[in-house]
């Protein structure tokens, strides 16, 4: 028996392998995210009549046990709201607990937000560091700005939709002569593409949140 890792679009519905349709359709458990947004990407493929459940952030050990078994017993497949699995997200657990049982794990790659925004690079990056979301409380926010300062390589921020004008702000405070890439709502009818400053950005016409990631361009990039 084994789990499937599936990555899903993370915008347009038609960015997804024949290889993972395929899968998806011929599974009888899919292990999703949140149910309104997978079961209405699922369906636009006309995937439906599955076993469905559910592993996020709010997921039980027991949850995860249980999980665990139905791969001991059945082929599974994992996806999660846009993405790849595991990637800022709990399907690392469940690959955990999977290898612990022997239970065979593989991948189905696809569109991934990160790999999109440095394929939209104007600068050759053989390195980046990813640092992902940065803490929610104040002052633990404000000492991983002060660490990122420091930080002369490029490297990748995202954030919570309602954090995005925030997080443009913050850039503005902390790293004003940095030169940034951002994408928002990749792959949407809705995406915008920005290079430059968090000045220059900020006086573009931004929505107020959105789906978002932030590339910081090493320190010796001219702007």
């Amino acid at each position: 028996m084994s789990l499937t890792l599936i990555a899903t679009p993370i915008g347009h519905d038609q960015d997804i392998s024949l290889r993972a349709l395929e899968t998806l359709k011929n599974s009888k458990t899919i292990i999703l995210e949140e149910f309104k947004e997978s079961t209405r990407f699922l369906r636009a493929h006309g995937i439906s009549g599955k076993i469905y459940e559910q592993l996020n952030e709010h997921s039980k050990p027991e949850d995860l046990k249980r999980l665990t078994e139905l791969c001991v017993n059945e082929d599974v497949v994992l996806i999660t709201d846009c993405g790849t699995p595991g990637f800022c997200d709990p399907g690392a657990d469940l690959v955990r607990e999977c290898r612990k049982r022997g239970i065979s794990v593989v991948t189905f790659p696809g569109a991934s937000s990160l790999m999109g925004i440095l394929s939209l690079s104007s600068q050759r990056l053989d390195q980046f560091v990813f640092r992902g979301f940065l803490p929610a409380e104040t002052e633990a926010r404000q000492n991983a700005w002060q660490e990122m300062q420091k930080e002369k390589r490029a490297f990748v921020l995202m954030d919570t939709p309602y954090r995005f004008q925030k997080m443009l702000k913050e850039a503005l405070e902390f790293l004003p002569q940095r030169k940034l890439l951002l994408t928002v709502n990749l792959t949407q009818e809705t995406e915008m593409i920005f290079e430059g400053t968090a000045a220059e950005i900020l006086k573009k016409e931004l929505p107020a949140k959105a789906e978002f990631m932030l590339l910081v361009y090493p320190s010796n990039t001219k702007s």
